[in-house]
C-alpha cells in the first residue's frame, strides 16, 4: 500500500465532497478555513467537468429537453 500523508486525505475529502455536490461553504467550514473563496480555488481545479455541468442545467432551464 503507498504511504498516503494525512494532507492528501484532507485533499480527498474536499474534492470529492465539493464534486458530490456538498455545499462548499460546509466544506470550508469542516476544512477550517475562513474564506470560502480559499477552499474553491484550492479544491476545485481538479473538477474540470463542473463547468460543463453547470453549462447544461443552465440551457436546461431556458432551452426544452428534446424527447424521443
Amino acid at each position: 500500500m503507498p504511504l498516503i500523508r494525512l494532507h492528501d486525505v484532507r485533499h480527498t475529502y474536499a474534492t470529492i465532497s465539493l464534486r458530490s455536490g456538498v455545499h462548499p461553504k460546509i466544506v470550508s467550514s469542516r476544512l477550517g478555513h475562513s474564506k470560502v473563496a480559499f477552499t474553491l480555488d484550492t479544491y476545485t481545479e481538479d473538477i474540470p467537468d463542473r463547468d460543463a455541468e453547470a453549462a447544461e442545467t443552465i440551457s436546461g432551464l431556458f432551452l426544452p429537453r428534446e424527447t424521443d
